[in-house]
């Protein structure tokens, strides 16, 4: 028996030596930042290891010509070149900074910063147009208002506390030319222009962005009057009108949700304002779209590797257990234990693979992607399919029987003796490539919910035992109604935080029957 336990620990060994001299070649590897921290940040830095990019975000009473750096850290063995990040920094423009290790990475660092700022006027259509880079400001005005008598209700154009010249706010203004003002703040100047358009249009229908079974309206009108819209099918006669409840009012502008709209049909919508009407837009619906092998029934055994396809089909979802097998079995495979008693499930199991201090924990999971290889005992992945529909909810059902986290990796020993956590979350991206996962602490590159990438996003989390199949459902949150996104993941694990190696060994979720919703 110890003979045999010696072979199978050189083999393993070797196993893990071949693929990290194969496949990892150390003068390869990339210098990352892995933390940033500024004074003033309003929250955690979004650090993008594909481009080399740093975000760091700023709420409106900072000064971005003189940030302090707090604390950062870098890929161990990796240095910072020359003094880029000493003293105070000027991010009212990107910087660049070099990473090295082996070779020089550059980074950049930049800075976003969320100042409110606003501007109206009594008789005005619709909200101001603030053009910030360009220092502009167009408002539409009613052609019965005088523009050389234009009173200002609300004003604000920098910084709370920013001093405007001449001041605005609950004073009557010549627009009928551009006004120029001055906006101090921070012991700097800026110069504002701000212009006015007259129009005869009482309400104007502004838009519509068409989804499949939910469309979102926007209208311009004066505020304080009764706005809201009108919708019918294209060639019914009688208008449905939105209710008030319904309508969202900001200023001038004003929006709604239209839901429980057929799909891939072409209705027609108009904006009111008392008894005027706006213009007719058209809009046509898209389609339901549901995911292939949604009910997770197709699968097939090719060597030792479970696949979530059928022999001979093009995959459309993957798993972990290429890596899985490197050095143990499948932990992502089918079971008969389904939610419907008929098909077949996933059954998403986190084990430790190897032997002793030569393996790692691998957390059972199913994701829409293709597995793209090994780096090491690390996975590469490429999550995502295209994708261009906008659904509002992943539904399925699942079970789940938790553990105690008993592998942890560096920032996560805290977890260890908690019950594990599963999780199941979805997204849509309209990056023009799949979404590159990779696993490997020295260039890791993990999905961020806030990324720019993102159009939507929803996850759900169970941490205790679900004893019986129980129906889930991840609401999709947008971001913006008319971006259209190009791909589609879902990803499901029987340990939330699998991609650190950390979790509890014997966690298993259970995963069947899923379905795209497009209503509300």
């Amino acid at each position: 028996m110890r003979v045999r336990l010696v072979y199978m620990l050189v083999a393993v060994m070797a196993m893990l030596a071949s693929c990290i001299k194969n496949d990892v070649p150390y003068p390869r590897i990339q210098a990352n930042f892995k933390t940033f921290v500024a004074e003033g940040q309003e929250k955690a830095a979004l650090i993008d290891s594909t481009n080399c990019i740093v975000t760091l975000y700023f709420d409106e009473m900072a000064d971005l010509s003189n940030i302090t750096v707090q604390e950062y850290s870098i890929t161990p063995g990796a240095t910072v070149e020359g003094d880029a990040l000493t003293g105070v920094l000027n991010l009212t423009k990107p910087i660049k900074v070099n990473l090295h290790i082996y070779q020089s990475w550059t980074w950049t660092i930049c800075a976003e910063q969320n100042i409110e700022r606003y501007f109206s006027v009594t008789g005005q259509i619709g909200t101001s147009y603030i053009d910030v880079p360009a220092r502009r400001i167009v408002v539409y005005i009613s052609d019965k208002i005088d523009l050389s008598k234009v009173y200002v209700e609300r004003a604000k154009l920098g910084p709370a506390g920013a001093i405007i010249t001449p001041e605005l706010e609950g004073h009557t203004i010549d627009l009928s030319r551009p006004l120029e003002v001055t906006v101090e703040a921070f012991g700097k100047v800026e110069i504002w222009n701000i212009f006015a358009e007259q129009t005869s249009l009482s309400v104007t229908t502004a838009g519509v962005d068409a989804w499949t079974n939910v469309a979102w309206v926007r209208g311009q009108a004066e505020a304080g009057h009764d706005n809201g819209f009108d919708y019918r099918e294209a060639g019914a006669e009688e208008w449905i009108r939105v209710d008030a409840a319904d309508v969202v009012h900001d200023g001038g502008d004003f929006s709604a949700r239209i839901i429980h709209l057929l799909p891939q049909t072409t209705y027609e919508v108009r904006a009111y304002s008392d008894e005027d009407l706006g213009e007719v837009l058209s809009f046509t619906t898209g389609s339901i779209v549901q995911l292939p092998n949604s009910g997770i029934d197709d699968w097939w055994l090719d060597d030792k590797v479970w696949c979530p396809w059928a022999e001979g089909d093009t995959p459309y979802w993957d798993t972990g257990n290429k890596g899985a097998t490197t050095i143990g079995a499948s932990n992502s495979v089918p079971t008969d234990d389904t939610a419907t008693g008929r098909g077949r499930a996933a059954m998403l199991e986190t084990k430790f693979v190897g032997l002793g201090v030569l393996g790692k924990l691998a957390a059972g999971n199913l994701f829409i992607g293709e597995y793209y290889k090994t780096d090491g005992t690390n996975g590469i992945l490429h999550f995502g399919r295209e994708f261009t529909e906008r659904p509002t909810k992943l539904r399925g059902y699942l079970k789940y029987k938790t553990a105690p986290i008993d592998y942890t990796s560096s920032g996560l020993e805290h977890l260890a003796g908690r019950p594990d956590t599963c999780v199941v979350w979805c997204a849509l991206i309209d990056q023009n490539s799949q979404f590159e996962i990779r696993t490997n602490p020295r260039n890791r590159q993990l999905f961020d919910p806030n990324g720019s990438y993102v159009v939507a996003f929803g996850s759900v989390q169970y941490g205790e035992d679900v004893n019986q199949y129980t129906q889930f459902e991840v609401e999709l949150e947008y971001k913006s109604t008319s971006r259209v996104p190009k791909y589609i993941l879902v990803t499901a694990s029987a340990s939330k935080y699998g991609d650190y190696f950390t979790g509890g060994t014997g966690a298993v979720l259970y995963l069947d029957e899923l379905e795209l919703l497009y209503d509300y």
